[in-house]
This record gives C-alpha cells, sequence and structure tokens, in this order.
C-alpha cells in the first residue's frame, strides 16, 4: 500500500498536463471504428477510456491537492499551460464515445455539461494567466501545435451535442450556442495557426521543436471539419442552422482541405526528425496527440462525406482508420511500458532507502 501511495503522490507532482490526450485519442479512434462497422474494436476501447478518464481525474486532484504550486505554475506556462485544454477535449470526446458505441445519452449528455463548464474555466484561465504574466518568453520559445487544442476543445462541445442532437432536437438556444461555438473554434483556429506558421518557416527549429504537438496542426482542422458536417447533417432538423447551410458547407469544405494539406508536410517533418536527424523514438505522452488527428481525420472525413454527399471521399476512412488503429497500438504499448518501468523504479528506490534506513538504525545502537 504503501509502495502504490508513494508512485501515485509521485506521479500527481509530476503529471503532464496534457495527458488527458490519451482519452482524446482512444475515444475518436473508437468512435470512428463503430462508424465504419468494427464494433468489436470500438467497445473495448470505451473501457480503456473510461478507465483512463478516472485515473488521470484521480492523478489530476491529487496534484491539486498536494502540489497547487506546480499547477499554477503549469497554468502561466506557454509550453505546458495549453495542455490543460485536453480535460475539455477528453470529457467531450468520451462523451461522444460514449453515445455512439454504447447509447448511453443521459451519461453522454452529463458529461458535456461538465465539458461546457470546464471550457469556461480552462479557457478563460488560460487566456488571462499567460496575458497577465510579467515576463513572457519569445514566439519561437512560447508556441507550438498545442496552443490549437484550445480550438479543438470547443469544437468537441459542438461535436458531443451535434451527436446527442440526432435524437433529440435540442432548445433553439442550444442550436444557437452549437452555431455559436463552431465560430469560436474557427477563429481559436485561424487566430492562433498564423503564429505557428511563422514560427516552423522563419525561426531555426531544432529536432525537439518538431515533436508530436504540431499534428495538432491538423487535428483542430478535422475536428472542425467534424463538427461542422455534424451541423450539416442536422441542419434539417435544426432550425436555427437552416440559414446557415452554405456557409457551413463552404467553411467545413474549407477546413478538411486544411487538414489534409498539413498530412504530407507534418508526415515530412517527421521523418526528417526521425531518420535524418535520427533522433531517439522513444514513448512520450506527447504522441497521444499524434495518435488524435489520425483518428480525427478518419472520422471528420467520413462525416463530410455524408454531410456533402460526396461517397468517394469515403475510401479515405477505410484507409486511415488502420493507420489510426496501427499508431493508438503502438503508443499504447509505450505507455504500458513506461509505466512498468516507473513501478520497477518506485519500487527500487523504495527498497534502496530501507536498506539505508535499516543499516542507520543499526548504527545507532549500544
Amino acid at each position: 500500500m504503501r509502495l502504490a501511495a508513494v508512485l501515485l503522490l509521485d506521479t500527481a507532482r509530476d503529471l503532464f498536463p496534457g495527458y488527458f490526450a490519451f482519452v482524446m485519442a482512444t475515444g475518436v479512434v473508437s468512435i470512428a471504428s463503430q462508424l465504419l462497422g468494427m464494433h468489436w474494436v470500438a467497445l473495448p476501447l470505451v473501457f480503456v477510456a473510461w478507465t483512463g478518464y478516472a485515473v488521470l481525474w484521480v492523478l489530476t486532484l491529487m496534484r491539486l491537492a498536494f502540489h497547487p504550486r506546480r499547477m499554477a505554475q503549469d497554468l502561466s506556462n506557454h509550453q505546458r499551460a495549453p495542455g490543460f485544454f485536453t480535460i475539455v477535449a477528453g470529457t467531450c470526446v468520451l462523451g461522444t464515445q460514449t453515445a455512439a458505441v454504447t447509447g448511453a445519452a443521459g451519461l453522454a449528455g452529463a458529461l458535456w455539461y461538465l465539458g461546457l463548464g470546464l471550457w469556461f474555466l480552462v479557457m478563460y484561465a488560460f487566456f488571462t494567466a499567460v496575458t497577465i504574466r510579467e515576463r513572457k518568453p519569445s514566439l519561437a520559445d512560447g508556441i507550438n501545435g498545442a496552443w490549437l487544442i484550445a480550438a479543438v476543445a470547443t469544437q468537441s462541445i459542438v461535436v458531443l451535442k451535434g451527436t446527442l442532437g440526432a435524437a433529440v432536437v435540442p432548445p433553439p438556444a442550444i442550436q444557437f450556442l452549437c452555431l455559436a461555438f463552431f465560430m469560436i473554434g474557427c477563429m481559436l483556429y485561424l487566430a492562433i495557426i498564423p503564429l505557428i506558421f511563422y514560427r516552423l518557416t522563419f525561426v531555426r527549429l531544432g529536432t525537439m521543436d518538431f515533436g508530436p504537438p504540431y499534428w495538432i496542426n491538423m487535428g483542430a482542422v478535422a475536428i472542425t471539419t467534424l463538427a461542422g458536417s455534424i451541423l450539416l447533417l442536422r441542419s434539417g432538423t435544426w432550425p436555427v442552422l437552416a440559414g446557415f447551410t452554405p456557409f457551413l458547407k463552404g467553411f467545413t469544405l474549407f477546413f478538411w482541405a486544411a487538414a489534409t494539406w498539413w498530412i504530407p508536410f507534418l508526415i515530412a517533418l517527421t521523418l526528417w526528425r526521425y531518420l535524418v536527424r535520427r533522433d531517439r523514438l522513444r514513448y512520450e505522452p506527447t504522441f497521444w496527440g499524434m495518435v488524435f488527428p489520425l483518428g480525427m481525420y478518419t472520422t471528420g472525413t467520413l462525416q463530410l462525406s455524408r454531410a456533402l454527399d460526396l461517397p468517394f471521399l469515403a475510401i479515405i476512412p477505410d484507409i486511415v482508420i488502420h493507420i489510426a488503429l496501427a499508431g493508438w497500438a503502438v503508443t499504447f504499448i509505450g505507455l504500458v511500458v513506461q509505466i512498468l518501468r516507473t513501478i520497477n523504479d518506485t519500487r527500487r528506490n523504495a527498497l534502496g532507502q530501507g536498506g539505508r534506513g535499516g543499516r542507520g538504525s543499526g548504527s545507532m545502537g549500544p
């Protein structure tokens, strides 16, 4: 029990704020599998996602209780703070997964309200903290693809409510809220991506700067594609959306095209890092930020093909889903290996301290 307590406290102390990306990645791969008829894959991933979500909340609350200063420091850190948006996105993606795979609309609806509340808390805490910070980093040191999780979190609110809205039409006020959140998500992407693109093309970067977070450049527009597609699919039953259909069609296709453009570029940067510069390939929590965009591009493209009645686009999800599943499996194995190593290291440290304690107490005898 003592070893478990030490392990939990140490893990909570050093918890990466963006670890809820594990839930995001697992959830969206499960959703994509369900939409493509692979229920036997989708259902077990619901259990995995819920388990990860519960564990991460326990660790987060422990960190808040025992290490509040570290959390406060992370919140004002330009590099680490965007990771808190994964709490919002993870909550809503989990809700969408729960509704799509298991049909538990009541539970998914509760997660939507939780996600909405967390959105207001994290969104304004983050932007306020980094704005009033006295010492700010340069653009090169302060921004990366993780900032776009703000847009991902915003669109995840739309996706979850739109998924639930297939069965029960929400009130006009909620329909309008979803439309407004879609616009806010688009605004956040269009405001942040020029800074990231400038950093990529005009600032000299090292291999570590081309990490998995840059895949969120694609993931953010992929989930925007999904959100827009779902709104288009609901436009026949959601009266508030009726007048915005032409705009939604054009904007949604624009973001899908942007997501598609990013993929070869991101693959090239990844190959350059690991094959040309021969950086060591090892597990890191940010790899879930690479799996998530692959699953989201699969889901977004499939729903876009339905929303615009373009069946030839459905060929893409049939291919990309296998890449997303392979990426999820490899990253999950890396996570399990990392957990086992952490447990082993903690046990060794505990035994070492116990041995030193025994020798010390013996030397104090008569």
